[in-house]
């Protein structure tokens, strides 16, 4: 009887080529830049922003009406 052998696990991914195993290394590197674009959302928060200052000028306007 043979004796069973113990596998090493590596963090690569293994690709089985017959018999044998190709062990393929990923590599990362350390330093990941984000860099997010907030453009549409500015956009977003001026158009919010320029129709609450209407609807407030308009109640404004609309308080010196009725009274």
């Amino acid at each position: 009887m043979s004796k069973k052998q113990k596998r090493q696990v590596s963090s690569g991914t293994t690709a089985s080529t017959g018999s044998e195993q190709v062990v393929v290394q990923r590599r990362f590197s350390g330093t990941t830049e984000f860099n997010p674009d907030y453009t549409v959302i500015k956009k977003g928060i001026k158009r919010i922003f320029l129709l609450a200052a209407f609807f407030i000028a308009i109640l404004i306007a609309l308080t010196f009406i009725l009274n």
